[in-house]
């Protein structure tokens, strides 16, 4: 039995594109969170830098505190070559202190209006995730670098994938172009609620990925988005997503509502299939409290997404990737 024991049938992607279909029916179950509220993940294969617009805010329990981070460089390499030069990741500034932005402010659009998002230091910490090569028309699902203490987890959803084999993910993607470099997606984390039973509750992974070719971790390039738990479902969001026919992220801002008890529901238009996985990033505190998915796995009309709310559960999670990942 999942953690919330609430039980749909697993519906359809968000308006699931082709390449999403091809990409999921290659993934198999990977790895599981045992016991009604265990803790044990399985790994499927042998801040502190804070976003640009994010405000210092007390961590969750268990979860690290938010800090600041300089802005990512791009890098010359294209989506084909190479990861980074060996340079020095970006050194960590003072917590209170945001990174300038790479571009114009994500709220410069108005509310519930959806348009392609500007190359901010809070976008480059979400990218495309592609099997096989990274190239225009090959990515399936959204996903976003979380906070911690390893630099190397990202969060998407679960009904994404469970094997990581031949994942790749690219932060900061457009135009076929990864401006960050790329990094290969190692392990799959997932609840048993999930694994069992696609608990909609419970539509939510974390993914380990390896070190670039220069030995840095994707955090260290980017940055990435704390993870936040048990905030209110009116919840101002900035919401990330790339659509599996676009070769550039969307965003749009709103405040999210209550769907039923441990889904939130959000108005933004034009979200179709790829964008499962996108991130929900909260404008008060900078952490991310959603991904596209749960509910018909992130709604059945491109207007308006579903997430599984972020409580104990997602926390236990990322508490057991965390160890994985660091052991």
């Amino acid at each position: 039995m999942g953690q919330h024991r609430r039980h749909r049938p697993r519906r359809s992607l968000l308006a699931r594109a082709a390449v999403v279909t091809t990409a999921l029916s290659v993934l198999t179950a990977a790895a599981v969170l045992a016991g009604s509220h265990g803790a044990t993940s399985e790994a499927t294969a042998a801040r502190p830098p804070a976003p640009a617009f994010a405000t210092a805010a007390p961590a969750a329990p268990g979860l690290p505190a938010a800090t600041g981070a300089a802005s990512p460089a791009p890098a010359t390499a294209d989506a084909a070559g190479p990861s980074p030069a060996a340079t020095d990741p970006p050194a960590p500034t003072d917590a209170t202190a945001a990174p300038s932005p790479v571009g114009t402010s994500p709220a410069a659009t108005a509310p519930g209006t959806t348009a392609v998002a500007p190359a901010t230091a809070e976008a480059a910490t979400v990218g495309a995730l592609f099997t096989g090569g990274v190239r225009p028309g090959n990515h399936f699902c959204t996903a976003s670098v979380l906070h911690s203490s390893t630099g190397n987890l990202l969060l998407t959803a679960a009904h994404c994938l469970d094997d990581p084999a031949g994942v790749t993910f690219a932060p900061g993607y457009r135009d076929g172009r990864a401006p960050y470099g790329t990094w290969r997606v190692t392990a799959v984390h997932t609840t048993t609620g999930w694994s069992r039973d696609g608990d909609p509750d419970e539509d939510f992974a974390v993914l380990e990925t390896a070190a670039d070719a220069s030995g840095h971790r994707v955090e260290e390039v980017v940055g990435a988005n704390p993870l936040g738990t048990d905030e209110d479902f009116g919840t101002t969001v900035r919401l990330y997503g790339y659509p599996s026919g676009s070769e550039e992220p969307l965003l749009c801002t709103n405040v999210t509502g209550r769907h039923s008890a441990y889904q939130r529901v959000v108005d933004c238009p034009d979200y179709p299939g790829g964008t499962s996985g996108g991130p929900w990033i909260s404008t008060t505190t900078g952490r991310v409290v959603g991904t596209i998915g749960g509910y018909q796995e992130g709604g059945d009309t491109p207007d308006t997404s579903y997430s599984a709310y972020f409580d104990h559960t997602v926390a236990a999670l990322y508490a057991e990737a965390l160890a994985a990942a660091g052991s």
